[in-house]
């Protein structure tokens, strides 16, 4: 069991965490997305973690104007070269019951 996952128990703190960072957040029920806004930026996602996830992305790279793609970052990993395989570790879940 992950010490978290993404799952309708954390919307609640999802949703208070885009407020508190100054966005607008609403549910279009015609398209059934989650959406937000932030000096003009505006976002959608089909689930609140995804979100959350997306104004993540905006934050990360800063971007001063729209521009076409202005969200693509061209690092080394992608989804072809993404390990399948979990790392070594002990989850902190583990680590509390030692």
């Amino acid at each position: 069991m992950p010490a978290l996952s993404e799952y309708s128990n954390v919307h609640n703190t999802v949703f208070n965490i885009i407020t508190n960072k100054g966005y607008k957040l609403w549910y279009n029920k015609e398209t059934e997305m989650y959406c937000a806004e932030k000096n003009g930026w505006d976002f959608m996602a089909d689930t609140p973690c995804s979100l959350l996830g997306i104004i993540l992305i905006y934050e990360y790279k800063n971007p001063k104007s729209y521009q076409e793609y202005w969200w693509k970052d061209e690092g080394s990993l992608s989804e072809k070269n993404l390990s399948t395989k979990a790392p070594s570790y002990t989850s902190v879940v583990e680590k509390k019951l030692l």
